[in-house]
């Protein structure tokens, strides 16, 4: 049955217009794309949040600065410590040229400016995911109609309005209307997930500012 199914799928493409075609390519194109970038960001993104919890709990371990940072040498994903090196090498540079007030204030812009391009680093091609979820289903859709506008067409030309004329030409044009909800659907969940995950992370991100100029302001 199942042979016979793929076999009867298989068919209806051989079967389907140019258009059809080229749309469920792109649909096809947009769905493997969608998923390698599922894999690379939600690995990227696991591994950036345990190197940065790790980072952390030496954080307030190590009471030294110039220790921390070589400590921070280890860990070469994570948020957390991108962060820090950021701020360490503002506070290294300055410390013995301002006063305290100057020197806060040049290694808090100094993280804020590693905190947005880590953030912008964490989102990069996440928001593809997003136009995937928007746009495939309405480009599946358009495939849809056009091949039932087609099936008329030849209905027209058959001069015969039965079942058997009518349900073949749109069995070919759905094929494109769930393809593009195959697309779709996973390209919302992983936007949805890795969202979450970055929002978790910038959180993080924020709330260790503070902590880094407390820490290691007055050393």
């Amino acid at each position: 049955m199942n042979e016979n199914a793929g076999g009867g799928i298989a068919s209806m493409l051989m079967g389907s217009g140019p258009v059809v075609i080229a749309v469920l390519a792109v649909l096809i194109m947009f769905s493997i794309i969608s998923w390698a970038i599922i894999a690379f960001k939600f690995g990227y993104i696991r591994k950036s949040i345990k190197e940065s919890q790790d980072f952390l709990d030496s954080f307030f371990e190590v009471q030294n600065v110039d220790r921390m940072f070589s400590a921070s040498e280890n860990f070469r994903t994570g948020s957390l410590p991108r962060v820090f090196r950021a701020g360490y090498v503002e506070y290294s540079s300055m410390r013995d040229k301002s006063t305290v007030t100057q020197l806060r204030e040049r290694v808090t812009l100094a993280v804020k400016r590693e905190v947005n391009s880590e953030s912008k680093r964490l989102t990069h091609l996440v928001p593809f995911l997003a136009t995937v979820g928007n746009t495939a289903p309405f480009i599946g859709l358009f495939g849809t109609v056009w091949g039932i506008m087609s099936s008329f067409q030849n209905i027209g030309l058959m001069k015969s309005a039965s079942l058997a004329a009518v349900a073949p030409g749109i069995s070919e044009a759905l094929i494109a209307t769930a393809t593009g909800l195959v697309a779709a659907i996973p390209a919302v969940m992983g936007y949805n997930y890795l969202t979450q995950k970055i929002g978790q992370v910038e959180r993080d991100l924020e709330d260790f500012a503070p902590d880094f100029i407390d820490a290691y302001l007055n050393q």
